[in-house]
């Protein structure tokens, strides 16, 4: 049997909420405190360069509401370098950004930015965090990422996801298959294989069965859940399809 896998709850879309009001509410942190009190094992964030979701001033805040690891997904700048060192997150992610998208739209491209990604990753190494790679689930990719000396890769489940929901259940097992493939990979190499994004419910049980996968990484799923149910039933209910997954 494998072993208990974490679930990472992103707060991002709570400031989102609040950002398109302007204010206060709802608050971020609180939502950090009520996702440690429901069993979250770590909290992710998204710094970016446009501050559409969390802003400067909530990371210390949430930093003060949990003693949970943080995982702070940012882009590969000076600017987002500088916070992170000084921040110190347990994990610093790497993520593709782009003004235009509504969301991340893909996995970073860890091969092509070899020499761009390189200064980064050292100084957070160097700082104390572990770094990890947002990519596909891609052999090429991770072996980019094994390269370049980072300690973690979260594997890129949105074409999975959208495949399950498009009906087109041949697509998704090969997307699953390759999910499967390079986590294994991952174990094989000394990288901790991760993964995540647009999981919910129904979609999130195949994906955390994989034995080698550690941490799964969910966030807007969760907080538009938790507008009907509430945020600790929402995470109660992810926490209890992962385990059952993994009996």
């Amino acid at each position: 049997m494998a072993g208990r896998i974490r679930l990472g709850v992103n707060i991002d879309h709570v400031a989102t909420i609040r950002n398109a009001r302007g204010g206060a509410h709802p608050d971020p942190m609180r939502a950090a405190l009520m996702a440690t009190e429901a069993g979250a094992d770590g909290i992710t964030l998204h710094l970016r360069e446009d501050r559409r979701h969390i802003r400067d001033g909530d990371l210390s805040e949430i930093r003060t509401a949990t003693a949970l690891p943080i995982n702070m997904e940012m882009a590969a700048t000076e600017e987002m370098l500088d916070i992170a060192l000084k921040f110190k997150p347990e994990t610093a992610m790497f993520v593709p950004e782009q003004r235009a998208e509504l969301t991340t739209e893909g996995g970073l491209d860890a091969a092509r930015a070899h020499n761009h990604l390189a200064h980064y990753v050292r100084q957070l190494n160097k700082n104390g965090s572990r770094v990890s790679f947002f990519i596909e689930p891609d052999m090429v990719q991770l072996h980019a990422a094994q390269a370049l000396g980072v300690q973690i890769t979260e594997f890129h489940t949105g074409r999975y996801v959208e495949l399950v929901q498009a009906g087109e259940m041949k697509l998704a097992e090969l997307e699953l298959d390759r999910i499967r493939d390079c986590a294994e990979e991952a174990v094989r190499i000394g990288i901790e294989p991760q993964a995540g994004h647009g999981l919910a419910f129904d979609t999130v049980k195949p994906i955390a069965a994989i034995p080698q996968i550690t941490e799964l990484n969910i966030g807007h799923f969760l907080i538009g859940e938790a507008i009907f149910i509430g945020l600790p039933a929402a995470i109660t209910e992810m926490r209890r399809l992962m385990d059952e997954a993994r009996a």
